[in-house]
């Protein structure tokens, strides 16, 4: 069992009070799940204060407290660590209780907009095609080499994260793939955890509910590639603007990857079909199971992380091209009239942006494009209008539902959408807030031929409304009317 001291030694302590020789059983910051024995760490979150909390965890019995701020009664038998953050402080204290666990990994970071999960899943994949022993953080899927953790977010708190980072220790785990989201970065859950390397992809419109303006949340996206250090890698899009601004203050070996622009990492996109991509990437032809050029940047930043630890060029490409795609991103479905459903994940109007246009790169010109999206309830607003009008310049016809509404009135969400819909267009859209509905009308809509792109809630298997899960999964719905249009 580890000492009080050796869980503090890395961090820049204001003030203590008390023994530091004490044994710790556990760490909390939730002074409910606290225990005997257990080190209470009062962080300051969105909905609470944990500095409130602390005379409730010393009598479940806490025997010390990290706080920014000294208790005023009820801790004068335990001991009290003083630190100026208590959030970044907790990221120190959780890795050296599980004994640095992301020293003896290899762990590599992907931030960004779009393409996070695609590019950490493919990483993942390709690593344990190699004979790696491999762990993923992503918001679809944790996995501890081949055992499922289930995801609760993108990034894990920092209890958790390094918990499970000490599992795949453990088990032999080599490697380590994970999504690091804007919010973990500014929440500091990945603070004291050692990056191989970090990739930026690209960075768009969202989570303005969260950082309020662009430039916060750019800088949260920067705020990774800050502390990466000198033995790290730091792999960005520099045909994205921000690509370059992004690693400007890193102390990482910086390297490219590009389609447009002189990279490191240099792609083209040969032919495109609905079965696959031909694509060259420095001068290399290799053919993939994916669709679009968003779906190019992410196979390229693959190939250039695996090259840069250390992998070889054949090994890498001859996997890269049997790779398929991640749960709810680009999914095919067929049906036997000859209908083509893509479900995907794209929730931001350049993700949306992105899909549509490769569709339509790939349509003949007759068919028709029907997409169904909706926007998120209790999320950035800002995004709704845009997310309507890029739905309604790039298809056919548009049906306008819910997504997961959470608190909101869909029907309100979707009136906001339509804000962005020009006059001249909205003659093409529908509002149907029920989203099995919408998804039954699509189909019917539908025509031999005509593709459905049901857009923003991809591998999600629930649709949140007030507060209540309630399950529901596209694929499933398509399913079932594709079932039904066959027997008619």
């Amino acid at each position: 069992m580890k000492t009080l001291a050796d869980i503090i030694k890395l961090l820049e302590v204001k003030q203590l009070k008390g023994n530091d020789k004490i044994a710790i059983s556990d760490i909390c910051f939730d002074s409910r799940k606290v225990t005997p024995g257990c080190l209470f760490v009062a962080t300051r979150g969105t909905q609470t204060d944990g500095h409130k909390f602390i005379s409730a965890a010393i009598k479940m019995g806490a025997v010390a407290v990290v706080c920014e701020e000294l208790p005023s009664e009820g801790s004068l038998n335990i001991t009290i660590v003083l630190v100026s953050d208590s959030s970044y402080a907790l990221g120190f204290i959780s890795s050296a209780f599980y004994g640095y666990p992301s020293n003896l990994l290899k762990l590599v970071g992907v931030t960004g907009t779009n393409g996070k999960t695609t590019t950490a899943t493919l990483l993942y994949r390709m690593f344990r095609q190699l004979g790696y022993k491999a762990g993923l953080v992503s918001t679809v899927k944790y996995f501890v080499n081949d055992r499922e953790v289930a995801a609760t977010h993108t990034t894990p708190d920092a209890l958790q994260l390094n918990k499970m980072l000490s599992e795949m220790v453990v088990e032999g785990c080599q490697y380590c793939f994970m999504e690091v989201s804007s919010h973990s970065v500014v929440q500091h859950r990945i603070a004291g955890l050692k990056f191989e390397g970090g990739i930026f992809s690209n960075l768009t419109h969202d989570h303005l509910d969260f950082h309020k303006t662009f430039d916060e949340y750019l800088k949260a996206k920067q705020g990774f590639f800050n502390v990466l250090s000198s033995s790290a890698f730091a792999l960005t899009n520099v045909d994205d603007r921000n690509g370059k601004i992004m690693v400007q203050n890193t102390k990482a070996k910086v390297m490219t990857y590009a389609m447009h622009s002189m990279a490191d990492f240099h792609f083209k996109v040969i032919e495109s079909h609905f079965d696959g991509t031909l694509m060259s990437i420095n001068g290399t032809e290799v053919w993939t199971h994916f669709i679009g050029e968003f779906n190019a940047y992410n196979l390229t930043a693959v190939y250039g992380s695996a090259i840069l630890l250390g992998e070889k060029q054949e090994d890498i490409l001859k996997i890269l091209s049997n790779l398929t795609a991640v749960s709810g991103r680009f999914e095919y479905l067929h049906s036997r009239t000859g209908i083509t459903a893509i479900v995907d994940y794209a929730h931001t109007p350049d993700a949306l942006d992105n899909v549509l246009r490769s569709i339509n790169q790939l349509r003949s010109g007759h068919e028709q494009l029907i997409t169904v999206v909706g926007a998120g309830g209790d999320r950035d607003r800002t995004k709704r209008p845009v997310m309507a009008r890029v739905a309604a310049e790039n298809s056919t016809k548009v049906i306008l539902t819910s997504d997961n509404p959470r608190s909101e009135d869909p029907a309100e969400i979707i009136s906001e959408m339509m804000k962005g819909v020009d006059v001249s267009l909205q003659k093409k859209v529908l509002n149907i807030t029920d989203r099995r509905e919408a998804i039954r009308t699509a189909c019917m809509l539908a025509q031999k031929g005509d593709i459905i792109l049901v857009a923003g809630k991809g591998h999600e298997d629930y649709q949140e409304i007030k507060g209540v899960k309630h399950h529901f999964d596209d694929k499933e719905v398509i399913s079932e009317q594709f079932q039904l249009l066959s027997h008619n």
